[in-house]
């Protein structure tokens, strides 16, 4: 019987195939958490695989125990969702048997099936680096940042006059206290993950059903009517309870990874649509403010927080994937599937190579959130700057588009080459700047490109600092 386990190959690498794996009689410690060795003499185990349960102290403390006591393989049951098991970098090298997590419920199946004596032996197929899924989500991270922005050109041209509550960042002042939010967002959700990911998910249900029905009232036929009208009409209070009812499927089915992705990645492209069109930079000097910063928060939670972060892992990396990131202590009780608390802050898309190995179920390639609306901002100004000066060709969002692209190309490439996860804004920050500069230098246009429109040069101290603005969606992208 072949069941899922879970394996980190920075610990002692597995076996490729079943042939070539070494068999092992198998140890019921299941009564046993092996954070110490205390009740467990090596005859026991000595040469054995042991079987132990996930909690009360770290993956690599429970690995260096049942190596002390001379056993040759660890497994470790669990109640809870399978996670890697990671550890801190220097603990890598001192492990030196194979780790890895599988379901207790199969464990109890195979005593069901082997009353006796256990053997067990541990494999990890290779998996193909290329996957289709990386085009699939190529192709929705572009159409989403490009269709944002021809959104927001379109409202600039005033053919929908009933979209309103915008805001527009002009001051840079603002746009640094925005970016300081949201580092000190990210460190509480850090600390207080357990609490903070349940208010996420309600903002994101909230936030995802007011974008899906901005999105319907944009494309729908009947907006030629006025606001008015709309507002109180039978058809949009039908509309806006149809989008409420998608967000809460989503929200009481969210770990459900057979179908429930699709959910997700409906309501994120909303998200990101509404975000894009709502938020609006002023001009190019904002923009370069505002993505040099986040390039820096970016690269900073994502490569120099593991130097402070006592396991060695990232905070951006431990808040996307929750406190289990770290091989959290956890506890051996088993939760319904709609308390597990995963942050949607990412578009989600199966593996194609991995559908045929779906003993662990699907496996997702993902995108967070941030990737698309960060340079899909500067999209956006490009294409209100294209109505601003009337370009026919629309020059400014078509070039900036492109960039996107090849920045999204770029970081897939140094991904699949490097064999990890790349801050994305990394690559895309300079590709769209860069490229939004020298097409403003060729036109000799980049004084105007700097400054914006003068009728958006107004009096900052009397305006709010959040005018008519959707407060949900602003909530999460502070917390992307």
């Amino acid at each position: 019987i072949e069941f899922c386990i879970v394996h980190n190959h920075s610990w002692t690498p597995l076996a490729q195939s079943l042939d070539t794996a070494i068999e092992y009689p198998l140890v019921n410690l299941t009564s046993q958490l092996l954070c110490n060795s205390s009740g467990v003499t090596p005859d026991l185990v000595k040469g054995k695989a042991v079987v132990v349960m996930r909690g009360d102290c770290d993956f690599s403390q429970k690995a260096l125990t049942a190596q002390e006591l001379g056993a040759t393989t660890l497994l470790i049951a669990s109640n809870q969702t399978l996670i890697t098991p990671s550890a801190n970098e220097s603990e890598y090298s001192k492990v030196t048997i194979p780790l890895a997590l599988m379901r207790y419920r199969n464990f109890l199946e195979a005593q069901q099936v082997f009353t006796g004596e256990m053997q067990v032996k541990l494999y990890a197929p290779p998996q193909a680096k290329i996957d289709p899924s990386i085009a699939v989500m190529l192709i929705i991270a572009v159409m989403t940042v490009a269709l944002g922005g021809f959104w927001s050109g379109a409202s600039e041209r005033g053919e929908n006059k009933a979209e309103s509550g915008e805001l527009f960042l002009y001051s840079p002042l603002k746009v640094v206290v925005l970016v300081l939010v949201m580092c000190g967002m990210l460190v509480l959700m850090y600390y207080f993950y357990n609490i903070l990911v349940y208010v996420i998910i309600a903002i994101f249900c909230l936030a995802s059903a007011n974008a899906l029905n901005s999105l319907s009232f944009f494309l729908c036929v009947f907006n030629r009517f006025s606001v008015r009208n709309w507002n109180f009409s039978v058809r949009s209070i039908i509309l806006a309870s149809v989008c409420i009812v998608i967000a809460v499927i989503w929200g009481v089915y969210r770990n459900e990874d057979r179908w429930i992705w699709i959910l997700q990645d409906i309501l994120g492209i909303a998200f990101c649509l509404n975000f894009i069109k709502t938020i609006s930079l002023s001009n190019f000097k904002i923009c370069v403010i505002l993505l040099s910063l986040l390039l820096l928060y970016d690269v900073f939670f994502v490569f120099i927080t593991p130097f402070f972060t006592k396991n060695g892992v990232s905070i951006m990396v431990q808040v996307a994937l929750g406190p289990d990131a770290s091989g959290e202590k956890g506890n051996m009780v088993e939760v319904p599937a709609f308390l597990c608390p995963q942050l949607p802050v990412v578009m989600r898309v199966p593996r194609f190579s991995g559908l045929a190995q779906n003993l662990c179920g699907m496996q997702f390639s993902i995108l967070g959130y941030g990737d698309i609306i960060v340079p899909g901002l500067l999209v956006a100004y490009c294409s209100r700057f294209d109505v601003w000066v009337n370009s026919r060709w629309k020059v400014y969002f078509i070039s900036c588009c492109t960039a996107y692209l090849m920045g999204m190309i770029v970081t897939f490439t140094v991904m699949l080459l490097s064999g990890m996860g790349q801050p994305a804004l990394l690559y895309l920050v300079p590709f769209t700047l860069i490229t939004s500069a020298v097409v403003a230098g060729c036109r000799g246009e980049m004084r105007r490109f700097w400054t914006g429109t003068s009728y958006e040069v107004l009096d900052s101290s009397r305006e709010p600092l959040l005018p008519g603005v959707d407060f949900s969606s602003l909530a999460l992208f502070l917390m992307l």
